[in-house]
């Protein structure tokens, strides 16, 4: 089977910024949010929809790789705020890329959504089905987002996408593992819309189809799933902590992450985090961190890179990158 390496990587998020003096409206404040979350501002889509954001960044994804559209065999758009609940976000995106050629489906674990789509669009290029697949993280959280509550202050909208081709080079994915515990269905949920509670007056004037989260829960399940699954991929691939260079993580909240990077044994500076600038993009998280990372920083030949991240449903996923 082929190994899988990271062709190329891009990203978008919309130009209109809210600043966190927005929320002293809702009874938060810039320095709660900065201290608890490490949220500065948040990107918001003003007449962009999430397929808009995908599209752009994934155009910047195909020409960082040095590709064309009609390259692309497969698109993969994990998202939990698609333009409409059908046809999916990923036939928006192939008809503005023009990728003529390629299948296209999404994927919706919400805050894992990215590296599930990942993980899946891995095996088709293992298998040698397809050569080159177009992963996308994708969310306008803002268009789900009832502005008057407390909690609005996590989200924001922005893309990443990401390249996955074949080599037979020593590099490339080295391992990865999914997880699901429906024990968590309603840690983060958004109940209306669906044919559980399909639209209607009643939803609406509710607010059903705004997201609900618990945060205490989703910290809980966070500091005691992610340190479990690391530890055990890392075990499997006889790989140590000291061995990871970088840890792009999904972007939850500051407190999480550094829980997180204390009990895995990991200094925080190898963590590597984009939430003060963008808040919690979804799906688009760690895309988005991979593409700033990548292209401001770089990656050298033969460092190894952890990805972590958990969703809605409970979800988690950890996969481990050598370059």
């Amino acid at each position: 089977m082929k190994n899988v390496i990271i062709k190329g990587t891009g990203s978008y998020a919309p130009p209109h910024v809210r600043s966190n003096d927005f929320f002293e409206k809702v009874g938060s404040s810039d320095h709660w949010i900065r201290e608890k979350l490490g949220i500065h501002e948040r990107r918001i889509a003003l007449g962009e929809t999430t397929s808009d954001l995908a599209a752009k960044a994934g155009i910047k994804a195909i020409r960082d790789a040095k590709l064309k559209p009609t390259d692309i065999d497969l698109i993969v758009v994990a998202t939990a705020t698609p333009d409409r609940q059908a046809p999916s976000c990923a036939c928006f995106v192939q008809k503005k890329i023009k990728a003529i050629n390629a299948v296209a489906f999404d994927i919706s674990a919400v805050c894992s959504g990215a590296l599930y789509a990942i993980c899946t669009a891995m095996q088709f290029i293992k298998t040698g089905v397809y050569n080159n697949v177009l992963v996308i993280g994708a969310d306008t959280f803002s268009t789900i987002t009832d502005w008057s509550r407390r909690d609005s202050v996590f989200f924001g909208d922005g893309a990443g996408a990401l390249i996955l081709s074949g080599t037979s080079d020593n590099k490339g994915f080295i391992d990865f593992s999914m997880h699901t515990d429906s024990v968590g269905l309603n840690h983060f949920t958004i109940p209306g819309g669906g044919a559980e509670l399909p639209s209607s007056i009643e939803t609406v004037d509710s607010g059903s189809h705004f997201w609900q989260m618990n945060g205490q829960e989703i910290y809980s399940t966070a500091v005691d799933v992610l340190p479990k699954s690391i530890n055990k991929l890392l075990e499997k691939n006889n790989l140590k902590i000291n061995d990871i260079d970088f840890l792009l993580p999904h972007q939850p909240s500051i407190r999480i992450l550094k829980d997180i990077a204390a009990l895995i044994g990991m200094p925080f500076e190898k963590v590597k985090t984009n939430m003060d600038r963008y808040a919690n993009t979804s799906g688009g998280t760690i895309p988005i961190v991979l593409d700033e990372v990548r292209k401001n920083e770089g990656f050298r030949p033969g460092q190894i890179v952890l990805f972590a991240s958990i969703g809605a449903g409970m979800t988690w996923a950890t996969a481990i990158y050598k370059w």
